[in-house]
């Protein structure tokens, strides 16, 4: 009975998101938004993985995995969230997604905000998307937006963050 009032809710989202009035007009309280400057933080992170669970059937693994991260460099600050992956039998080829909430300073701006986490492997070659879930931001990083890449190099995680904060509405 809860899964389908789950995915009556996610339906009835979908509608509302796909109604081209909801997607072309802006509610008529809250003003335009004003264009954010765009600005840059790189520095480092590292992470710990801890398994949940694994499931292994039909030639793949799916997992659930927590994350914690802490970041260094521009953003000063530690990440928390949820992950859940699948990788084949077939060596370098997986796929991931994940929820991560990051609380400390940005630049010196205090607040937390939440990244979403996608990312796909062929055969060893990386595709991943990591951005800033919209209006998630809090404290001093409300209205945050934006994109982080990620860099594994010799063992040491890097990022690279672009983002803008515009004026929460």
């Amino acid at each position: 009975m809860q899964h389908r009032r789950v995915f009556a809710l996610c339906l009835g989202l979908c509608a509302l998101l796909a109604c081209p009035a909801y997607t072309q007009t802006q509610p008529p309280h809250l003003p335009p938004k004003e264009p954010a400057a765009p600005m840059h933080a790189t520095g480092t992170f590292h992470v710990k993985m801890t398994p949940q669970t694994e499931e292994k059937a039909d030639g793949s693994t799916l997992s659930r995995l927590s994350m914690e991260k802490q970041f260094h460099g521009d953003l000063e600050a530690t990440g928390k969230g949820e992950m859940l992956g699948a990788r084949a039998e077939i060596q370098g080829s997986a796929g991931y997604v994940a929820m991560e909430r990051v609380t400390g300073k940005l630049q010196g701006r205090s607040g937390s905000f939440v990244l979403q986490h996608i990312g796909t492997m062929t055969r060893g070659a990386l595709q991943m998307s990591v951005t800033v879930v919209p209006d998630s931001g809090s404290g001093q990083l409300a209205g945050l937006a934006g994109t982080m890449t990620i860099k594994i190099e010799n063992g040491q995680h890097f990022y690279d963050f672009a983002y803008t904060l515009a004026a929460a509405p």
